[in-house]
């Protein structure tokens, strides 16, 4: 009994034609061979980007934005298929951490970008770094791509680093005659660097930190902090968070009846914020990037454009009024991929680890690159590429974001 190509039983036959159907099945068989070496070259010559994201949990005002901008993002650049594998990590680093892992060793993306949260992000560095893929991160805190060493070195962000937002604050508050601050944030990576930025801006400028208070971002209340804050007198008050989180100590502070100039970070720099504070969120101030206030931008800003285009195809697809600044925060991201994916395309093959390392050496070869956030020019020391002249400071005046001429209140 002869078995041919497909594995099922055949009768006998005369050995002529029981050679012909032998030579058949090797010529099936090679010619299936060479068919399925065609499909892996092609399946690894598409380009596999893997996104971790807090599309739920208390960062979920910034992580479903972020989810939504991939969902807008071609499936092809350069005649180059890509694929977009988005996993949610809830807010947790462990799950980001996992998320990563992941799709990396599971899914064998090229490049990974997300991190909704500064700690969902110091927590994938490590990762990046083991597995030798090229991280895009999203968080605010320095730490993530600072100091450079062997982790950072396959780590960028597109976030400005908190220390570049708090210098804006505090170059606001003494241009306005600000003498005494008062500082709240999250206990957690995000509030930690924004605090560990205050401290000597602080001092070098003059000005002097009078409270220091923390709270989670599963809180219910912070009234002791608040009265804390609100008794040492300062003439403004600081608060370090992110998304909706940030509203509770924005309603507690207003409704305790402090007068002073309120301040928070760009973190909170989102309708869900704004809807939740209310009216308590009227005339706080913030740093930003230049999506939230692109169509108040001069002609020249480089920003200007890119974001206009991006806030288009945005509200297009989830609405009028639906811009928001982390919007920036992906689209970014994927700026960055795209601007290098060409170059380390020639370089190498997708799918391999010589394609991720030329992905993360195009990437830090960025050069004068305008995005949403600013101009990008990544070096091998610097990983994040943005300058001051990419902050805006603005102002919430009637439920509205307004960009604040020459530093004014």
């Amino acid at each position: 009994m002869d078995k041919g190509f497909s594995g099922l039983s055949t009768r006998s036959a005369p050995r002529r034609l029981g050679r012909a159907r032998r030579a058949l099945a090797g010529a099936l068989g090679m010619g299936m061979a060479l068919s399925m070496a065609l499909v892996v070259g092609l399946a690894q010559a598409q380009v596999r980007v893997g996104v971790t994201l807090s599309s739920t949990g208390a960062a979920a005002s910034l992580g479903v934005v972020e989810r939504n901008v991939f969902e807008l993002m071609p499936q092809e650049i350069g005649g180059q298929k890509i694929e977009y594998i988005v996993l949610d990590d809830g807010g947790d680093p462990a799950q980001a951490v996992r998320n990563a892992r992941k799709l990396i060793t599971d899914e064998r993306v090229d490049i990974l970008l997300g991190g909704t949260t500064s700690p969902n992000c110091l927590a994938i560095v490590p990762v990046a770094a083991e597995l030798s893929v090229p991280f895009v991160a999203m968080g605010s805190a320095a730490a993530i791509v600072e100091p450079m060493d062997a982790n950072r070195r396959w780590v960028f962000k597109t976030v400005h680093n908190d220390q570049m937002m708090v210098e804006a604050i505090v170059e606001h508050m003494v241009k306005t005659g600000i003498k005494t601050v008062g500082y709240i944030g999250l206990a957690d990576a995000t509030g930690e660097g924004y605090l560990r930025a205050l401290r000597p801006l602080a001092e070098r400028a003059g000005l002097r930190l009078v409270a220091v208070e923390s709270y989670n971002r599963t809180d219910t209340s912070v009234t002791a902090q608040v009265l804390r804050l609100t008794m040492a007198r300062p003439d403004a008050i600081f608060t370090a968070s992110l998304g909706t989180p940030a509203a509770l100590p924005q309603i507690e502070i207003v409704n305790r009846g402090y007068t002073g100039r309120l301040y928070q970070n760009h973190g909170v720099a989102n309708a869900d914020f704004l809807r939740v504070a209310g009216a308590a969120a009227e005339g706080l101030y913030l740093p930003i990037g230049p999506l939230l206030v692109a169509s108040q931008l001069p002609e020249g800003n480089p920003a200007r454009r890119p974001s206009l285009d991006i806030i288009q195809r945005y509200e297009a697809r989830f609405g009028a009024g639906s811009t928001n600044t982390f919007i920036s925060n992906a689209y970014d991201a994927w700026l960055l991929f795209a601007n290098a994916l060409p170059r380390a395309a020639a370089l190498a093959k997708p799918g391999t680890p010589a394609f991720r390392v030329a992905l993360r050496d195009a990437i830090e070869a960025t050069r004068d690159f305008a995005g949403t956030q600013g101009v990008y020019t990544m070096s091998a020391t610097d990983h994040v590429g943005l300058d001051a002249r990419s902050r805006q400071i603005i102002r919430v005046v009637k439920g509205q974001w307004k960009l604040v001429e020459q530093d004014r209140p």
